[in-house]
């Protein structure tokens, strides 16, 4: 008895399938290239920076019970241990 596929089609074997495969490289560079054309004064370490001054803002000026948590929290790995 013939396998048959939710489609209705009828195949001899269950691995008797055409493999269907799409190489998307050179789609991705061109994609990221079109992306960092569009954006020309883009500064990743000027981002990276800005981001993390603002992750630190949260956990600025903590007092010493303040800060002896945000310890135990980083130790315990529930925050990220940038300090």
């Amino acid at each position: 008895m013939e396998a048959t596929t939710p489609a209705g089609l009828h195949s001899k074997s269950p691995g008797d399938h055409n493999r269907f495969v799409i190489d998307l490289t050179a789609y991705e560079q061109r994609r990221i290239r079109a992306v960092l054309e569009a954006m020309p004064d883009w500064d990743p370490a000027a981002v990276l920076a800005a981001e993390t001054q603002a992750h630190a803002l949260p956990y600025s000026g903590l007092d010493a019970a303040q800060r002896a948590v945000y310890e135990l929290l980083c130790d315990q790995g529930v925050l990220d241990a940038r300090r």
